[in-house]
């Protein structure tokens, strides 16, 4: 079965319709981002804070408690779960773009990879190994930059699909 390069031959009403999926897609992803930077978890420190607390920082502007363990559990398990549906589903899209087998490899393998270190990372760092914070923000910004690498590959190719037509598909 040949799969690259379908999506910009599909009929214009499926890739409008790919592409309003995504465009949707993107903005709960990117909201999502804004609540991260809302809860100043953007900086290792902050995502330590976060979820660790700051109770001793008497200066603090914002009193935060450590989280227990059911809702890390919950914060876990909620995340990987949606996250990795996400990515399942742009990921399809992926591999029906036109691009190099070693992006597409890139594109939709990384991102699962990044859910694991991120939200297992944030309950390893709230375990007690505080320099997994790092790891978290590492991942966290590789995540972000797959999702946004994948939703615009898939969105060029729908909205402009003459560029990355192949001969002898037919969008029929």
């Amino acid at each position: 079965m040949k799969y690259n390069g379908l999506l910009p031959n599909l009929p214009k009403e499926l890739r409008v319709f790919i592409a309003t999926f995504v465009i949707v897609l993107s903005v709960g992803y990117f909201t999502g981002l804004l609540f991260i930077q809302e809860t100043e978890s953007t900086t290792p420190v902050g995502i330590e804070e976060n979820y660790l607390g700051n109770e001793e920082d008497e200066d603090a502007e914002v009193m935060k408690f450590k989280k227990g363990n059911r809702e890390m559990l919950t914060v876990v398990h909620t995340h990987v779960l949606s996250m990795s549906l996400i990515f399942f589903l742009l990921g399809i899209l992926v591999w029906l773009t036109k691009a190099t087998k070693k992006l597409k490899l890139f594109l939709t393998l990384e991102p699962f990879l990044s859910i694991v270190l991120t939200f297992g990372g944030i309950y390893v760092m709230w375990s007690g190994v505080s320099w997994f914070r790092y790891i978290v923000v590492f991942s966290g910004i590789l995540m972000t930059v797959t999702y946004t690498g994948s939703a615009i590959l898939v969105l060029w190719q729908c909205l402009f699909p003459n560029k990355f037509k192949i001969s002898g598909i037919s969008s029929r």
